[in-house]
């Protein structure tokens, strides 16, 4: 029986090629690869067949780097956000180690690793500065980004995430979503436990057959074991944590309605992160909130990215 979800795929990536972004593969080091979806302009196609392509041009306008959530992909996680952008900026969409087409040999599975292997994927680019934009995971990966590379982590602009996974606030999250463990919630194994996850994920109820709910679950959620090493990583102790002085403009733009990490939490962090630090509330919205009212979310988003290239120029 053919996969829906799979089926879907060829169609997904005609839009992204439509939207300016071509698929590609960059070996960060040995045992390593990630892959990415990037400007097409930055590619050029080999003179001869079989002729090995050239490395990818510099991008030639400012540069958004989407960084994707745990449940799905890059290109599957910002479809809606490809296209809005891709005039105006050069979007770079990679796939963290474990998703996608990226893997590792190496053991390390914390934030870290991950930030340093996608910093040096986009400087295999030729990608110099960025905006870094990311959601829930990959907002936890973009805050490690910038704090290690400011030099190319210009600014940045998360949604439904934190700094860092404290033992404490992963503890208060699950409790009150009434789940046991960050793999029960965010690796279900089942149709009834994606539901559950969709649940909390979604300000709306959404209604989808059990069969599209099977197909997703065999498709987005490959790799269990060192995903779930993923989320072992990602947690740290209270006394370890230690907010950095962060050098870059910081947007949080949230789902007002959030369940997963909530308002509250989102205004600790600016506080936190002191007067570099914006927030925006869109109403009507969980923590798929680019997903759930994408219009709302290109929009300001567009503003955003707007106002910090105008502020780059005044400097």
């Amino acid at each position: 029986m053919v996969n829906l979800v799979a089926a879907q795929r060829p169609m997904l990536h005609g839009l992204m090629k439509m939207a300016g972004v071509q698929p590609y593969t960059v070996e960060i080091e040995p045992g390593t690869v990630m892959s990415f979806w990037v400007p097409v302009e930055t590619l050029k196609k080999p003179k001869k067949k079989g002729e090995k392509p050239e490395p990818p041009a510099k991008p030639n306008k400012p540069v958004v780097v989407l960084v994707h959530g745990f449940a799905s992909e890059g290109i599957v996680t910002w479809q809606f956000q490809v296209g809005a952008l891709s005039k105006k900026y050069s979007v770079y969409i990679p796939d963290l180690l474990f998703f996608g087409g990226s893997i590792t040999d190496k053991t390390d599975r914390s934030p870290s690793f991950q930030a340093e292997c996608l910093v040096t994927g986009l400087r295999k680019l030729g990608v110099e500065r960025c905006t870094v934009v990311g959601f829930s995971y990959g907002g936890m990966v973009a805050f490690k980004m910038a704090e290690q590379h400011a030099d190319l982590v210009e600014s940045m602009v998360v949604s439904g995430s934190i700094i860092a996974m404290t033992d404490s606030i992963s503890q208060t999250t699950l409790q009150g979503l009434g789940f046991s463990s960050s793999s029960e919630l965010l690796l279900p194994t089942s149709v009834k436990g994606l539901k559950a996850l969709l649940s909390v994920a979604a300000h709306k109820k959404l209604w989808f057959p059990d069969r599209l709910h099977k197909d997703f679950l065999e498709v987005m959620f490959t790799n269990r074991k060192e995903r779930g090493e993923l989320l072992e990583g990602l947690v740290i102790s209270n006394k370890d944590t230690k907010v950095p002085n962060f050098p870059q403009k910081i947007h949080l733009l949230w789902g007002e309605n959030d369940q997963i990490f909530n308002l509250e939490l989102a205004q600790n962090m600016k506080r936190q992160l002191g007067e570099n630090a914006s927030f925006q509330g869109i109403s009507k919205a969980g923590h798929l909130v680019h997903l759930e009212r994408p219009c709302v979310y290109n929009r300001c988003l567009k503003q955003i990215l707007a106002s910090f290239h105008a502020n780059k120029a005044q400097k």
